[in-house]
Order: structure tokens, then sequence, then C-alpha cells
């Protein structure tokens, strides 16, 4: 190619930039204008010369190895800064330089052309680009659009373990997996022909590969950048290795958490039913006692086991709830529901309990459907009332409803001794008694702690109002779904059952703890009922076909022998007389297996320990009527 012949020689001398071309020996064929104004010499006197020569003594050794070696590999470099080239003029002086080379093949061989630039003095571009550059705390990559690598800093050279130079003019997958190679090609081209800023952290498994082949996880955000050498890729990479063990630390700790609590409610299931078996028993013992003692000092002894019973029922009951409240094994099973039928329900409840004491109680009537968890609401509310009745010595207690900006306000109110006010905040807290001289210190401390708990899982507002020495008011705010009709009572139905005749007939016992079993026998047939036993639900069927009528009343245990359960033995009872026999199922189980036994028609779920006397009320009236009255 003779250059000074060609029209090339025209473009080359029209460029601003200094062109020097050499041959594959190092010499310099040309050099415009501008080159050699640049590096001072005459013209045409750079002609011929070895290229080392345009650099400082303590480079040139290197550099010829270095053109030798991009002889044999020859490859475009663009014209960037971060390099760290030297230049030297004819004189002497030296300057850093920007250098881009380009090789051409010609019919005389081939030739390299060098693209050179001054940038000792560009303090705002070029120079102050490579110390950003440079002072970055990431490492960054800059790829031109035939997707190799123009520029690296030295937080890149630490990452990956490669020197630049080792790095300048090769292709960007070098720096990935082998796996991922040919994909990221596509990938890049994809990205070439819509490039767009992609921001760091977008949540995508990326992956490095270091010199010695190792491989890490990599977070990676691209930006297009043009300059007047073409179009480039800026890369900022971070090395996210910390990050993501400890992601995965925190992820392994949430597992385990999670395998602890289905441990825990796996546990509090068997213990809950476990536990209560026993005390199930005394109940139902204490509660044939009571009806077969006759002697004064024989029923007070009996009384004060029932007392020591329920004391301890409130205490499993109240532990096993703290602890399935705080493994979050509570679910709430929201429905709409007249709240009259759950006040009526506490009213006889708690009604013996205040006469037992001297007390005075009374329940509004509250015609409203609200919506809420009815078992949950109860034990909030029983919480309220058993403590109402518990811190007072001597006037009322009074359960009442008031509608207040669309929402129902259930209050239980009472003339006891009242909560100072320093104190009503930590009478939520587990086991805190209201310290007050006198005062009943039966009870653990655990009952308005459930409550706030229970309040918080079904969204509802708890209030406290007192007066130290004239008493306190508890209450919580509930959803009205809207108002309902009074409901007339029956003068019948709500008569004493004392003065009513006895009602009696046949109950299919269903336990597979012989000790229990033998409790409930007792109690019921103390009670003139007949009672007819099985085990299991395979038992059960066998044992009604050799009975000489049909059940008027079936109780069940849920967990029974052979893994039968409550439901299979009811309805095996049903299909033998073709009848939807009334139906109650006995359990301690607080899992979520037991709530099928909700669903089954004509039933209801009893939990461990039963109370006696409202058993046997229940019981006469589902023997009545056929039905199970509602809870």
């Amino acid at each position: 190619m003779n250059l000074k012949s060609d029209a090339a020689q025209e473009i080359l001398e029209s460029s601003h930039d200094a062109i020097v071309v050499v041959n594959a020996e190092g010499c310099v064929v040309y050099a415009n204008n501008r080159a050699e104004q640049l590096f001072a010499y005459e013209s045409g006197e750079m002609t011929g010369k070895k290229v080392e020569a345009l650099m400082p003594d303590m480079f040139r050794e290197k550099h010829e190895t270095h053109r030798k070696n991009f002889v044999k590999s020859p490859r475009s470099r663009p014209a960037v800064s971060g390099l760290g080239l030297k230049a030297q003029r004819k004189d002497g002086r030296i300057f850093e330089a920007e250098i881009a080379l380009t090789p051409v093949e010609t019919d005389e061989g081939m030739l390299i052309s060098s693209t050179i630039r001054d940038i000792s003095a560009d303090d705002t571009s070029e120079a102050y680009f490579k110390n950003i550059l440079e002072s970055a705390p990431d490492a960054m990559v800059i790829i031109d659009h035939y997707g190799k690598i123009a520029v690296v800093n030295a937080q890149a050279e630490r990452m990956f373990g490669y020197s630049r130079q080792d790095m300048l003019g090769q292709e960007v997958e070098m720096l990935l997996p082998m796996s991922l190679r040919e994909h990221h090609i596509s990938h890049r081209a994809f990205f070439s022909g819509d490039p767009h800023l992609r921001p760091m952290g977008l949540d995508m498994d990326l992956h490095g590969r270091r010199k010695d082949g190792s491989e890490f996880p990599v977070e990676i955000s691209l930006s297009p950048v043009t300059s007047a050498s073409g179009a480039f890729v800026s890369s900022v990479i971070r090395d996210v290795t910390s990050r993501k063990k400890m992601e995965q630390e925190l992820i392994d700790a949430r597992q385990a958490a999670e395998r602890a609590n289905k441990a825990n409610s796996a546990f509090l299931a068997a213990a809950s039913h476990d536990l209560r078996q026993p005390v199930q028993a005394l109940s139902l013992l204490n509660g044939a006692l009571r009806r077969t003692v006759k002697g004064p000092l024989a029923l007070e002894m009996v009384e004060g086991q029932q007392h020591s019973l329920d004391a301890m029922t409130n205490l499993l009951n109240s532990l096993l709830d703290i602890s399935r409240l705080d493994a979050g094994a509570v679910e709430p099973e929201f429905e709409e529901f007249p709240i009259q039928r759950l006040v009526d329900r506490l009213s006889a409840e708690f009604s013996r309990q205040a006469r037992q004491k001297g007390l005075s109680f009374s329940a509004d009537t509250c015609n409203t459907l609200i919506r809420s968890d009815p078992n949950l609401l109860a034990e909030i509310i029983q919480n309220f009332v058993s403590n109402a009745i518990r811190y007072t010595d001597k006037g009322n207690v009074k359960l009442s409803c008031r509608e207040e900006s669309g929402n129902l306000w259930i209050d239980v109110s009472d003339s006891g001794i009242g909560i100072a006010e320093d104190q009503i905040e930590e009478i939520f807290l587990e086991f805190h008694q209201i310290k007050t001289p006198g005062t009943d210190k039966e009870g653990f401390g655990l009952g308005l702690a459930i409550v706030k708990r229970l309040a918080d899982l079904l969204r509802h507002e708890i209030n406290v109002a007192s007066d130290p020495g004239n008493g306190s008011t508890f209450s919580v705010c509930l959803p009205i779904v809207k108002r309902t009709s009074a409901q007339v009572l029956d003068e019948e139905s709500a008569a004493d059952t004392e003065s009513q005749p006895a009602v009696t007939g046949l109950i299919i016992l269903i336990e597979d703890d012989v000790k229990v079993a033998n409790a409930w026998g007792l109690l019921l047939e103390a009670e003139g009922f007949r009672v007819a036993m099985a085990a299991s639900a395979l038992e059960a069927r066998a044992v009604a076909k050799h009975l000489d009528q049909a059940p008027q009343l079936i109780i069940s245990d849920y967990h029974l022998l052979d893994g039968s359960t409550g439901v299979e033995a009811v309805a095996e009872i049903r299909k033998e007389f073709n009848s939807n026999i009334p139906a109650f199922i006995v359990s301690g189980d607080t899992s979520k297996v037991v709530q099928e036994a909700r669903l089954t028609e004509n039933s209801a779920i009893m939990n461990k320990p039963i109370n006696t006397d409202h058993l046997l009320e229940v019981a006469r009236m589902a023997i009545k009527t056929g039905q199970v009255p509602p809870e």
C-alpha cells in the first residue's frame, strides 16, 4: 500500500488525532502532520524509525515483546483511558497517551494504524475519567460493541485475578462460567440491539469466573455509553458472596424456625390431648360423686375437689393457649352470628359462680349480628367475666352492650377493687396480678395476656376503664353486621331443669381410655342414663347392631383406638340406624385436623376437660329435642 499516492493520505492528514502507521517489523511507514507535531519531529523524519523510539526507554524492551505478540494475534483496540500508556517526544519529554490500534492487511503485509492522543494535561476529561474509574469501590469493565473488553479498573483485576493486559481486547465471556458463555453471547447481542440502563439488584442469578476457575455470585449494572470512539457498555460488578451467604443463613434459620414451629404445634396438640385426659377423668368422677354422695361433709369435700380441678383446668388451658398463640398455631375462623347466643351461654355459665360468691350477675339483651370467631371471642369475654368475679367481693358484675359509630362494644363491669392507673398497661403481661392488699391470689396472671393476644389476632380493640376502690370495666369492640329482632324466651324452656321431669335415654359412649370411659359411665349412669360403650368406630358399629333400641345421643372422643376418629364413629352409628342422632365429639386436641368435626351435622365439639353440669344440661336438651343445642 503506497500511502503517499493513495487517496487515504488526504483522509489521514485531515484527522485531528496523531496517526502513526507501522509495519509488522515495527518500523514507521507513515506519520501524519498531527503526529509529527505531537512528537516534535520534522516532516518525514519519523518514517523508517522503530516505533519504540516514540516511547520512554524503560518501556521499549517490553513494548517490543508486546508488539510481536500483537502481530501474531492482531485485534482492534479502541482509544480508551486507564491503561497507563506513556509516549516520548523527540526532545525527551514524556506524556501520558491514549492509543487506539487497528490492524490492516495489505498486499505488502500487515500494517498497524495507531491513533494517539495526548491526555496528560486533560484533567477535565480523560484523566479525570481515569481517576474516577480507579477510585470506584466496585469492579468496572467497559466493553466495545464487539463485546471485547476495552477498559478495566484495579478492582476488576483484584476481583477476577487477571491483569489488565490479560483482559484487554478479550471477549467479556472470559469472565463468565463456561456453562453460561454461549448463552451470554446471544444475550449481549440482544442488549446491543436495545441498550438501556439496567440497575443493580434485580434478583438475577448471575455468576462470575476468576482466572483460577472458581465461580462466585455477582450483581451487575449495565449502562450504555457513547463516545467519539463508538458505543460502549459500562458494567459495574459487585461480588455478593458474603451477602448471599447471609441470605442463605437467614433462609436456613427461617426454615429451621418453621420446622420448630411445626414440631411445637405437633407437641402442643399432643400435650393438649394428653394433659387434658387425666383432668377429664377427674372432672367426670367428681361430677359423678356430686350426684351420689349425700352427707354434708362429703359434699363439701367434693366441692373443694371441684374447686381445685377448676383451678387446674384454668391453668392448663391458659398455658396451652399462651403457647399456641405464641407459636402461631391459632388461626381465627370468622363468621357472622348473633352476639346474644354468646351472651346467653356466658350468662348461664357465670351466674352460678357469681351466686356462690354472693354477687349479683346480670346480662343485657344484645339484638345484633356481629362478625368474629365465636370461640376466640368467647374466650376474651370469659376472661373478662372471670376476672370481674374474682376481684369483686360484694356488689355486682354486669355484661352489657352498646353501639357506637357502627361498632358494638361488649362491656364487662364490676364493683370490685379497681386497678391503679400505673398498673393498667401491666395487667396484659404474663403472670402479672393486681397488687392490692387483701385480694384473692387465685389465678396465675395469664388470662389478660391471652386476651391481648386474641384481640390482636382478631383485630378487635380492647379497652379498660377503672376507678380504684369502685370497680372496673373491660370492653371489646366488634364490627356490626346488622341488627336482629328481639328473641322472646320460652318460659317453659327457661324454667329450672330441676323442676322438669327427668330426661333419660340410651347413650352410646366411644372412648378408648378405660379410666376415662369408666368415669364417663359413672357420671351418666348416676344421672339416670343407660350407657353402651365402645373403643373405636368399628367396635361402635358392632355394639350398635346388638342394641334393643336406637340411641338418643352419641358421645365420642375424637382420637380413637385403631386410628379411627369420633367423626367416623358417629357416621357408622347413624348409618346403622339410618338416623341423624345428635352427637357430642370431645377432644383435647388443638390441631386443625379436629376442625373437620365442626362440619358434622347435628353435632358439637366439646373441649376437654368437660364442665359436667353444662354437659348434662345440653345432653338433656339434645335427647329431648333430637337436636344439638347451638352453643
